[in-house]
């Protein structure tokens, strides 16, 4: 009786990983004017983040988590666009479907989706996020961050 409960059945390999009716439908819909529109946006500043919420009051905790990572980084105010999508329901699916990925919240650098919220805490804490900002321009590389004037390595000399 048990046994029934549990019984294993197969999914068909044919179906995408991320397939769900909303994207599907959503799949159909997405004009050329709005994909347009969207990498526009994406292409117009360094950072660009579609959040829930904005930065100084997120509205779920994967945006505020996105946001406290890329401040942790030192992103520039004026290098980093976000975009509130609970403002805007057709943004919120379109997004969705432009960079074929489920979730918000999601982050550009430079045009290219880089992923959402999961992805972007694993590359801070293995600091593929700082050499991928650092290689696209947005903050400058550490080493001339540490290089202050007056200090030892800089050849001038206090005495």
């Amino acid at each position: 009786m048990l046994r029934s409960a549990f019984r294993v059945t197969r999914v068909s390999s044919r179906l995408p990983i991320f397939s769900s009716p909303t994207l599907s439908l959503a799949r159909r819909y997405l004009s050329q004017e709005t994909r347009s529109k969207i990498q526009d946006a994406v292409s117009a500043t360094p950072v660009v983040l579609f959040m829930k919420g904005t930065p100084d009051f997120p509205q779920c905790g994967f945006s505020r988590a996105a946001i406290q990572v890329l401040d942790l980084h030192g992103v520039p105010p004026e290098k980093m666009k976000t975009f509130n999508v609970l403002e805007d329901s057709e943004l919120r699916q379109a997004i969705k479907e432009f960079s074929e990925w489920p979730t918000i919240p999601q982050l550009y650098v430079n045009g290219e989706f880089v992923g959402g919220c999961d992805i972007l805490l694993s590359m801070h804490q293995s600091g593929e996020l700082e050499d991928l900002l650092e290689k696209k321009g947005v903050i400058p590389p550490v080493a001339e961050e540490s290089q202050a004037p007056g200090s030892p390595n800089t050849g001038t000399s206090s005495a």
